[in-house]
């Protein structure tokens, strides 16, 4: 099975960009699509981006298509959420997730591996 941990969160404001970073390990991560989920306080947990095995198909939220972009470094067992234009409503728990279907799925139940989280605070 494969270990995730995320890092590279923190404060930003409205209109900056931020990067966060999923380091895997415990197991060939290329057997695994990872995406990104986000949790604000109250709310249920939300799908932002996943990536295929080889980081050719990636599928996005609507929310955030066009400003975030997911990609991954097998190589280095990494995957990287790049976030542009970041606006308050970003404001979560991110977590990273995978799943060894291999598909980048967009819900929850289809991930078997999860991260800690790290938080995003996004002031106006």
């Amino acid at each position: 099975q494969v270990q995730l941990v995320e890092s590279g969160g923190g404060l930003a404001q409205a209109g900056d960009s931020l990067s966060l970073f999923c380091a895997a390990s415990g197991d060939t991560v290329s057997d695994y699509a990872l995406a990104w989920f986000r949790q604000a306080p109250g709310k249920e947990r939300e799908f932002v981006a996943a990536i295929s095995r080889s980081g050719v198909i990636t599928n996005y939220a609507d929310s955030v298509k066009g400003r975030f972009t997911a990609s991954r470094d097998n190589a280095k067992n990494m995957m990287t959420l790049h976030m542009d234009s970041l606006k308050p409503e970003d404001t979560a728990v991110y977590y990273c997730a995978a799943n060894r279907i291999g598909v980048p799925f967009t819900t929850t139940l289809r991930y078997n591996y999860w991260g800690q989280g790290t938080q995003v605070t996004v002031s106006s």
